[in-house]
């Protein structure tokens, strides 16, 4: 039977959908493009904003129509947030415990025939284990080392759709990113929901695991998803500092850069904790880049307020900035409060986008006519495109292997690309 996938939302959900296509190609399925006529559609739903939630639907909606015979599979952070609720157009409803039994569970339809909702309450007591040793199509891959969140941020919805806190086992991490890398993939993504918290629940803690993962033989790179700028010790900034396969590379989120807004949202840190942070962190790396996520229209911020997080973003020095408007969402403490009207949410977002784009033009224009090392993604009739350990998005106008290794030279930058000139081809 032919399978296709819509993969939504963060870097978790990446991996679970590889995990996913990878057990049902092991059993037999056949793996074509979701815009394609398939027998069976899987939507890996995200409900972090409402935009995601028409997303969700949309896509649930598009499956059935393009075969109206096909099972229509829809799991994930909507799915659980809406488990009280059918979902038109699904015949399947999976939140986010079990996605590792979708073999079972497309058996199980095909004999009965009915629509089947597993959604539970019930999804947060272990980690759900998954392992994979290879990624279709891509020249990093990412390995999740951890699932759910405590913090309960004042707007966030995500810690009730993923529960608490659960880990990976410290040695399957390890296997899997060994596995991987003995595959060819010199690039390792860590990636969780509340990536920093990884080993609360099995008495250890990511900077052990990042101390065992850089002595790897063959990994070249080494990225964390996202992590909170509180989980940022001095015991990790070690490991940063003394390893340079940990990347260049960190994206932090702030959310808010006012002391009022981040009361409000239940973070954990002020302003100028976390100016400092950043501080120590480009003291031990040269040229690091710092991106983060910011929330724009939360409740509590101001005209005054908004104005002054534009001069402490630039003060920061952030090298882009992910915007996005807050969005309310039922069930969080944030919807109780009083909302900023949504004319004004639009405008302060357009002018942080483009805030971003100078930050990022500014960053970029820092490595005109020097020499960085590029790790080739993309391969197309002309030219090539890969990312720096810092992130900067890289042009060739020559075609190159995929997952090779370059030194290049920046002569141009045409956003959002740094545009080089090929020095030399480096040993892997």
């Amino acid at each position: 039977m032919k399978v296709g996938i819509c993969t939504l939302g963060c870097k978790v959900n990446t991996y679970e959908s590889e995990y996913i296509l990878n057990i049902l190609k092991k059993n037999g399925y056949e793996i074509k493009d979701f815009s394609d006529i398939c027998d069976i559609y899987i939507i890996n739903t995200c409900t972090v904003t409402n935009t995601s939630d028409i997303k969700s639907r949309k896509m649930i909606h598009q499956a059935k129509k393009r075969n109206p015979k096909a099972i229509v599979i829809a799991m994930g952070c909507y799915i659980q947030s809406s488990k009280d609720s059918n979902i038109d157009g699904a015949d399947i409803l999976l939140g986010n415990k079990d996605k590792s039994r979708i073999v079972e569970i497309i058996e199980d339809y095909m004999n009965h025939g009915k629509l089947t909702n597993y959604v539970t309450d019930n999804f947060d007591e272990s980690f759900e284990d998954m392992y994979i040793d290879n990624f279709a199509s891509r020249t990093r891959a990412f390995v999740k080392i951890q699932d759910g969140c405590e913090n309960f941020c004042s707007y966030c919805i995500i810690p009730y759709v993923r529960g608490k806190c659960r880990s990976k086992q410290f040695d399957t991490v390890i296997r899997e990113v060994k596995d991987l890398v003995n595959n060819g993939f010199y690039e390792i993504v860590l990636t969780g929901i509340h990536t920093g918290n990884y080993g609360v629940d099995i008495n250890t803690n990511l900077c052990n695991l990042l101390k065992e993962l850089v002595k790897i033989e063959g990994l070249k790179r080494l990225r964390i998803s996202s992590i909170e700028v509180t989980e940022l010790n001095d015991e990790i900034l070690e490991v940063i500092k003394n390893n340079d396969v940990i990347v260049n590379h960190f994206h932090i989120p702030i959310q808010a850069a006012s002391d009022k807004v981040l009361k409000v949202m239940n973070r954990k840190y002020d302003l100028a904790y976390f100016k400092d942070k950043i501080k120590k962190i480009k003291e031990i790396k040269n040229d690091v880049s710092i991106t983060t996520d910011i929330i724009v229209g939360h409740p509590y911020e101001d005209d005054d307020t908004f104005e002054s997080s534009i001069k402490d973003i630039k003060e920061i020095g952030f090298s882009k900035l992910h915007v996005f408007p807050y969005s309310k969402r039922s069930g969080t403490k944030a919807s109780t409060m009083e909302q900023v009207d949504d004319k004004v949410k639009k405008e302060r977002v357009k002018t942080l986008l483009l805030l971003s784009r100078q930050l990022e033009l500014d960053y970029m224009n820092k490595f005109l006519n020097r020499e960085v090392e590029v790790l080739i993604e993309v391969s197309k009739d002309g030219y090539s495109i890969g990312h720096t350990t810092n992130y900067l998005q890289v042009k060739i106008n020559k075609k190159l292997e995929h997952n090779t290794f370059v030194s290049v030279k920046i002569t141009n930058i045409e956003y959002p690309y740094c545009i080089g000139t090929i020095m030399k081809i480096l040993d892997k």
